[in-house]
């Protein structure tokens, strides 16, 4: 936990002296964060496979400039398989804390699937700016062995509006409600999509989407959204369950669904 009441140049220097290759930064970088005025700090990703014995977290900090600019800093902490001591490294980008768990882990974090209907503006590359983007990488053991990456952006807010779009009347009811005010990062999949059906004797369009959520006592929990136009009008109509079964079930009562 970083000391709110620490100073800029003592968080600098704390930071630099913790990572195995600050001596990699560039030398303009570092003479330039040696007139920051102000910083902030917060988590990027956090990823846990505990069946694979592996950890990490990344966190941006960005300080403010003398000069009016700003710079930010990358920094990856991990523990690798076998070792219980966390190590720390920093990087002047972005593109470089990529390569770096590439590097260690053998792998690139995977791309959310966007959904569709999403608010705009809501998990979007655009919305980072220089003082804030959180994001987390949660490898959980869900059903189906899933990776996912889940982004901690106002995910209480988010399931509030998929739970109220739903028009079914056997949607999920007050007391999934409750728990999920407690959701602080999702992820959306499309689990099926764009499949045209015959429903009465007519096309129709079905998709399924997998809201999942974390809460903060760090279990899972997923919404399952179905989309379709199987409606008297041809309307387009939203539904939400709480299982993926109910879910498929509900399209196969509208359509013939294989």
């Amino acid at each position: 936990m970083s000391d709110p009441y620490e100073t800029t140049e003592a968080h600098l220097e704390r930071l630099l002296g913790r990572a195995l290759n600050s001596f990699d930064l560039p030398d303009r970088l570092v003479e330039r964060l040696g007139t920051a005025l102000a910083h902030s700090s917060s988590l990027y990703t956090t990823h846990h496979s505990p069946s694979a014995g592996l950890w990490r977290e990344t966190h941006r900090h960005t300080y403010l400039l003398s000069d009016g600019g700003s710079a930010s800093l990358w920094e990856l902490a991990y523990r690798l398989k076998g070792d219980r001591s966390t190590r720390c490294e920093v990087f002047a980008s972005k593109s470089e804390l990529g390569l770096a768990v590439a590097r260690l882990f053998g792998e690139a974090p995977t791309e959310a699937v966007p959904h569709p209907s999403h608010d705009p503006g809501e998990g979007e590359e655009g919305m980072e700016g220089d003082l804030a983007v959180l994001s987390a990488l949660f490898a959980a053991s869900a059903p189906r062995q899933r990776r996912r990456e889940y982004t901690v952006q106002q995910s209480a807010d988010h399931a509030r509006r998929v739970l109220r779009r739903a028009e079914n009347a056997d949607r999920p009811g007050e007391g999934v409600a409750t728990l999920l005010r407690s959701a602080y990062a999702h992820h959306i999949t499309q689990a099926f999509g764009g499949r045209q059906c015959l429903a009465d004797g007519r096309d129709a369009g079905f998709s399924l989407y997998e809201h999942a959520f974390v809460l903060l006592d760090g279990s899972e929990f997923s919404l399952w959204e179905v989309e379709h136009t199987a409606t008297p009008d041809g309307r387009h109509m939203c539904e939400v369950y709480e299982s993926e079964a109910a879910a498929r079930g509900a399209m196969e009562l509208r359509a013939r669904v294989r």
